[in-house]
């Protein structure tokens, strides 16, 4: 998670610099020593930027919870858990706000649905 992180940051750091090194920190001049018209690399670097966080950052995040919704739908009595915090469980009971778990001692805990971070592996 934190190597993607800064792989973001450095890929965006090098559009930056690619971008300050293209478009100059000065208008363009003629040959007549007059300041030019509008500068589209500017826009296009811009686009190119938003594109690429959109890529790299939006989207993976976007499907990763499309993935975690989609597995609390079709979680139900007896599948095993893992809470967020660590905790392994065997749902015993649905709410719809909250699961009831029996954790491996016989206790029963009652959490709430985004408490589970994920099923069980199996094996």
């Amino acid at each position: 998670m934190l190597n993607n992180r800064l792989l973001n940051l450095g890929v965006l750091g090098i559009l930056l610099v690619g971008l300050l090194l293209t478009t100059g920190c000065f208008g363009t001049t003629s040959e007549e020593g007059t300041t030019g018209g509008f500068d589209w690399t500017i826009i296009i670097f811009l686009v190119v930027i938003f594109g690429l966080m959109y890529l790299l950052m939006i989207r993976p995040q976007r499907k990763r919870q499309k993935e975690q919704q989609r597995m609390m739908e079709e979680l139900q009595k007896g599948d095993d858990i893992i809470t967020a915090s660590g905790i392994y469980g065997r749902i015993e009971s649905m709410d719809e706000n909250s699961f009831v778990i029996k954790v491996e001692s016989g206790a029963t805990m009652r959490i709430v649905r985004s408490a589970v971070a994920g099923r069980k592996p199996q094996g």
